[in-house]
């Protein structure tokens, strides 16, 4: 395999919870793989766990991992796995659990060193707080990645996708493009929607549309892949590796 160094790494964001930050970061996963990168991926905070063969997993995390060639120890992969289903905040309180952002980027390190491009998923939307003074964007910032948007093409999801764009510029951080999303196969005008969101985020943030993923049934992040432009995305992470 193609080795690189030193290794690539991004940041997946969404506008909103439930928008497939994870279908599309497995999507980018698997279009790393087929471009001979050994890829792995991290998700540093998953809330909502359940014990198979005695080990504690998660939904999302065991998706990224299905898509990744190079698996990370679940202690790396995801350093704070909650029990409970809801806000990070709110389940690590209900479990005494202190998220330390430094343990996350010492944990992202180490990632660095075990492949050639590291895909690191956020939780929830790009301002989720995790403690009563940081939030998912504090944890961006800490990593000093390149963010790439999931826009769940939904009714909003223009307001949600500018918006968003404008917290990651104000933290400094490069918005790499974003994927559009079709969440809402019944959604009207998505494609006027698109185009939309692709000329503001285009002339205000130098950010391209990196793809559109149609509404897959079952999903398949493989196929979605397919609608990705990943040599793109390499371009602008070795740009802003340098």
């Amino acid at each position: 395999m193609t080795r690189m160094n030193p290794a690539l790494s991004l940041f997946v964001t969404g506008t909103d919870t439930e928008i497939g930050k994870t279908f599309v970061s497995s999507a980018l996963l698997h279009g790393f793989v087929r471009e001979g990168l050994r890829a792995a991926a991290m998700k540093p905070i998953a809330a909502g766990a359940f014990v198979l063969n005695g080990e504690l997993h998660n939904e999302d995390a065991d998706q990224l991992d299905a898509a990744s060639n190079v698996l990370l120890p679940p202690a790396m992969r995801t350093p704070y796995l909650l029990k409970e289903p809801a806000a990070p905040h709110i389940a690590a309180a209900l479990e005494n659990v202190s998220f330390d952002i430094d343990h996350i980027v010492a944990c992202h390190a180490q990632a660095l060193k075990r492949a050639d491009v590291v895909v690191v998923e956020g939780v929830g939307g790009f301002r989720v707080p995790l403690t009563a003074t940081h939030d998912t964007a504090n944890l961006a910032v800490a990593l000093k990645l390149p963010v790439v948007l999931v826009v769940g093409m939904r009714l909003g999801c223009i307001s949600h996708a500018l918006l968003t764009a404008e917290a990651i510029a104000a933290r400094g951080l490069t918005l790499a493009g974003w994927v559009a999303n079709r969440v809402d196969p019944d959604m009207t005008f998505a494609d006027e929607n698109i185009a939309s969101i692709r000329e503001h985020l285009a002339r205000e943030h130098d950010a391209p549309l990196l793809g559109i993923v149609p509404h897959l049934s079952p999903a398949a992040p493989e196929l979605a892949a397919d609608r990705l432009d990943i040599n793109r995305l390499l371009q602008t992470l070795r740009h802003a590796q340098h």
